[in-house]
């Protein structure tokens, strides 16, 4: 149906344009003809509220994927925790705190992991390369994912121990 619109209104404008070379018009060539509207090839859309709204006020897609580290103080009877971590929960909380407050005032985020984290991941930095909000427990995902590229978060709880999480892209 479209198709045939857009057909038909090339045709009608192509038959107005011929018309309209062909006859005199004007104060020289005889009386002047009312000018006729002549429609676009095709009809317009009209524009959405995003097309519209000023480029700040345009939300983006959230990202699949991202990129961070981070680094983890782990508690006795956290899972996975190493057998030579004895701190308290408490102890584990305020030591990653401590270390968010660091990194917030712009200590370098991987020699903060060397000197803090209980992770394995400490090896390289904390670095967790690329990885989807699916791949990481719940409240690890939520907090990396709700962070501004070179963002760092609070200390953000996990069965794991608390961690502190930089994004990095």
């Amino acid at each position: 149906m479209r198709k045939i619109l857009v057909s038909t209104m090339l045709v009608a404008a192509l038959a107005v344009a011929c018309n309209e070379s062909q006859q005199p018009s004007g104060p020289e060539g005889g009386a002047a003809r009312p000018t006729v509207p002549v429609p676009s090839a095709a009809p317009q859309p009209t524009p959405s509220a995003a097309a519209t709204a000023p480029a700040s006020a345009v939300q983006q897609a959230a990202p699949t994927r991202i990129a961070a580290q981070h680094l983890l103080v782990a508690y006795k009877g956290a899972a996975s925790a190493p057998k030579g971590v004895t701190r308290t929960k408490e102890e584990a909380r305020k030591r990653a705190e401590e270390a968010s407050r660091k990194a917030k005032a712009g200590e370098d985020f991987s020699k903060l992991v060397g000197e803090y984290s209980d992770d394995a991941t400490k090896a390289d930095r904390g670095n967790l390369g690329m990885f989807t909000r699916e791949s990481k427990v719940k409240p690890f995902a939520d907090a990396a994912f709700a962070l501004p590229v070179d963002g760092v978060s609070e200390a953000v709880e996990t069965k794991f121990g608390f961690h502190v999480i930089k994004r990095n892209q």
